[in-house]
């Protein structure tokens, strides 16, 4: 069956279906990552936006839930070159394909998927949809333009506190849209996690008496968490060990009296080279943000620890002033390379 991407300048590429059947408007981002497909398919920082893998081949080892990041995709959209739908290797659960209708994710293959990359790369991120008709494009060019990304953090956090592990530390894992290895990699430390939800207050979080604060990933413009802003800034009084990864990382720096801006198209994908500035080494991570923090607008006690070697954005933040450090790439790195999970250890080392 035919499907077709437009984009919001008119933009149309024809392609065929795949996943669910439908409509479906979000903001068209796309990933350098190689592998990996389950992991960036279930990460919640997703939420509100139509992906598009710059891999051609997607689907070749199958889907498997053991890999997933989250209980079910939250992306609004999914764009690949070709789709493959045998699924080789022993753990294979089924088909991409049927993994993406039975969570009604919408999807197009068959397009110029490098061409799409080009036309995002240098005029930035916009908004697209796909449709099974390009029947009233003036309709639907209206409709794509009036779209925005709106309670990513409220539609992707969990709904209670929920308790996991028996280890030495207490961490509390502020969940804005956070991806399963997070918690996993702080299990592997011998730390009991307790997820809570967006909607906590500091007052609710320093009643769990916390070893650390781990403040997660998510989705959509860090500026809109008005709340969780002000009970992040109230925290910081309080001196407790606390790491930020991806949009906890510009939340914190946005209660330290930061800025945060929209980046033109954003780092997405498995191979974004980070560069220590204390020792001068470069590592490679695994990224999905579409915003970066200023480094101009933070204060004094905030020192700049990492930044991206492609376009020097701000990548980490130490805190002199409090024990707290923040990362906008993924050190957990599900999926991804491996190189900064020594970050988790320095978390453990704070808390210790």
């Amino acid at each position: 069956m035919k499907a077709y991407l437009i984009l919001a300048d008119g933009t149309v590429f024809e392609g065929i279906s795949v996943g669910a059947a439908g409509e479906t408007v979000g903001e068209a981002v796309f990933t350098t990552a190689m592998a990996g497909y389950m992991e960036t398919i279930t990460d919640p920082s997703y939420y509100g936006q139509i992906v598009a893998q710059t891999f051609p081949l997607i689907g070749n080892y199958g889907t498997m839930t053991v890999d997933a990041e989250s209980e079910k995709p939250e992306l609004f959209g999914y764009i690949v070159r070709e789709m493959d739908g045998t699924g080789s290797n022993f753990r294979n659960e089924g088909p991409l394909d049927s993994y993406l209708k039975a969570h009604n994710i919408v999807g197009i293959a068959g397009i110029d998927t490098r061409q799409l990359t080009r036309i995002l790369r240098e005029s930035g991120v916009m908004n697209a949809m796909i449709t099974p008709s390009k029947t009233g494009l003036d309709v639907k060019l209206k409709k794509i333009r009036a779209f925005r990304v709106r309670s990513a953090v409220e539609n992707t956090t969990c709904k209670q506190i929920s308790t996991i592990g028996d280890g030495k530390h207490k961490v509390v894992l502020w969940d804005f849209g956070a991806k399963g290895n997070i918690e996993r990699e702080l299990l592997k430390r011998d730390c009991t996690v307790v997820r809570v939800p967006s909607s906590a207050t500091a007052e609710e979080i320093l009643d769990l008496q916390p070893d650390g604060i781990m403040l997660s990933n998510g989705g959509g413009n860090p500026a809109d968490n008005v709340g969780v802003i002000e009970e992040l800034t109230k925290l910081n009084a309080h001196n407790i060990p606390t790491f930020g990864i991806c949009l906890g990382h510009q939340l914190l720096a946005l209660a330290s009296g930061g800025k945060t801006k929209k980046l033109k198209y954003g780092h997405r994908g498995a191979n974004q080279p980070v560069t220590d500035l204390q020792s001068g080494r470069t590592y490679i991570t695994s990224q999905n943000h579409g915003y970066s923090v200023v480094p101009k607008s933070l204060p004094p006690t905030a020192e700049i620890r990492f930044t991206n070697a492609n376009d020097r954005t701000c990548e980490g933040i130490d805190y002199l002033d409090k024990p707290a450090f923040s990362v906008q790439f993924h050190p957990e790195s599900h999926g991804g390379p491996h190189d900064t999970e020594f970050l988790f250890d320095r978390f453990v080392a704070l808390m210790d």
